[in-house]
């Protein structure tokens, strides 16, 4: 833990100081301190340590969905969006970006004093809504594995809704709306830091209050029971973190693929234990780590381009999952019959 929390510190520096404009490591404690007016003080303080704060969170959040999710339905695959809160977000930017076919070119975003916080309050709107709904079906029923596929089909059901939108709409709207789908944690500035910042950490916090019902669960329900654990409050409970953390990390980063799914298998490799009080803070430093490097790699060399954060997560969480499948797999052929 010791050595992923002084890497998580190695590679929080590094992302301040790797970018399309060049920090002397010599200079990068004064000018951390303010003790200089220039440009690089307002580069490191405006522009990279916003998005440095943004990776963490982000990192830290989408890992606790995913170690969440993964432990509720007993799934090695299941990630935090497999309940459709990311695809609720989506359907509420795409309703308000590709509005401008239905108002004679005037968007909906123009319309708004703060744009971008138009775009937050949009993405959030839509996961609260498929949150509800997830959390009001879930409470009929008793089966985890009937939750995963009700939140698939309204995930499924709400982005043939956003499929829809995009072919009755106009390219310029459907460009802007396909710029946010890239992710980006370059966007978040120190205000929407003031409000994304309060729901991570109080997700986050939540979820280690829930560390003995998930230790429960992973003996199985019929068992939890016995020992006195409230089955359904704890899924309910959980669920809400879920969608709490997913729906505002999607409404201002857009939606950043497979590191939910990817970092608690990391985390069970390094530690090698199911014990949630151990996996809860490995996964957030894993997954505070990976997402840096990811911010890292995406501030292409040599160049002032950056590539989609979203891309990189791909590239890296896909062998990740192609890794887990084929263990699984494995684990299960060696197996006694």
């Amino acid at each position: 833990m010791l050595l992923l929390l002084a890497a998580a510190l190695l590679v929080f520096t590094g992302d301040l100081l790797f970018g399309s404009v060049k920090v002397p490591v010599k200079d990068f404690f004064s000018l951390m301190r303010g003790d200089e007016n220039s440009n690089l003080t307002y580069i490191l303080w405006q522009i990279r340590l916003p998005k440095a704060i943004t990776a963490i969170l982000a990192g830290s959040g989408l890992a606790v969905c995913g170690l969440l999710m993964q432990t509720l339905f007993r799934n090695p695959l299941a990630g935090p969006y497999v309940l459709g809160i990311s695809s609720g977000a989506s359907l509420g930017v795409a309703l308000l970006v590709m509005s401008s076919s239905w108002f004679g070119g005037h968007t909906l975003v123009q319309s708004l004093p703060y744009g971008h916080w138009g775009l937050v309050v949009a993405a959030m709107a839509g996961a609260f809504l498929v949150m509800l709904l997830v959390i009001l079906v879930s409470a009929r029923l008793t089966d985890p594995v009937s939750i995963l596929i009700i939140g698939m089909m309204f995930g499924s059901a709400t982005g043939a809704i956003v499929n829809v939108l995009q072919y009755f709409s106009d390219p310029d709207s459907v460009h802007s709306f396909l710029v946010w789908t890239f992710g980006s944690i370059s966007g978040v500035t120190w205000s929407h830091l003031k409000l994304l910042t309060p729901i991570v950490t109080a997700g986050l916090m939540i979820a280690f209050i829930l560390q003995k019902p998930l230790n429960a669960l992973l003996l199985g329900e019929n068992q939890a029971k016995t020992i006195g654990i409230r089955i359904r409050r704890a899924r309910m409970a959980i669920i809400v973190v879920t969608s709490l953390l997913t729906g505002a990390l999607t409404a201002f980063t857009g939606p950043i693929a497979f590191i939910g799914v990817a970092v608690p298998h990391l985390a069970r490799a390094v530690f090698r234990t199911a014990d949630h009080r151990i996996l809860l803070p490995g996964s957030i430093l894993s997954g505070i780590i990976l997402m840096l490097l990811c911010d890292i790699l995406a501030q292409v060399p040599a160049s002032n381009q950056i590539l989609p954060v979203n891309t990189v997560t791909s590239l890296i969480g896909a062998p990740i999952l192609i890794w887990v499948v084929i263990r699984s797999r494995r684990n299960r052929n060696t197996l006694p019959s």
